[in-house]
């Protein structure tokens, strides 16, 4: 079984940092793609990154491209998401997710569906103040 278990979430000003991580237990080494959704309210989960098992491939939200970075620690078993100059409209509990299937395409249509992880955190909460 997979357990994931997200981190490093706050209260932040506009314009601030903030590093998720995701730390996984159980079988997460073969998992083909790891990624991160957010859900604020009122709001439907929506896509914000993933990274492939290698790290060799990652995809954005077109909101938080060159803004949010995406890494993996095989050593760690982590996943991380690095977020800068954040925005109030980042505000969100955000969530860390996992795909069982070892066999990754890279499509962005795949990679962006909510459907395609098994696994899921519990989330952690990202406040953006103006």
């Amino acid at each position: 079984q997979v357990q994931l278990v997200e981190s490093g979430g706050g209260l932040v000003q506009a314009g601030g940092s903030l590093r998720l991580a995701c730390a996984a237990s159980g079988r997460i080494s073969s998992s083909g793609v790891m990624g991160w959704f957010r859900q604020a309210p009122g709001k439907e989960r929506e896509f914000v990154a993933a990274i492939s098992r290698s790290g060799g491939i990652t995809h954005y939200q077109d909101s938080v491209k060159g803004r949010f970075t995406i890494s993996r620690d095989h050593a760690k078993n982590t996943v991380y998401l690095q977020m800068n100059s954040l925005k109030p409209e980042d505000t969100a509990v955000y969530y860390c997710a996992a795909d069982s299937n070892p066999y990754y395409s890279g499509l962005y249509s795949y990679t962006a569906s909510s459907r395609v992880y098994d696994y899921w955190g519990q989330g952690t909460q990202v406040t953006v103040s103006s």
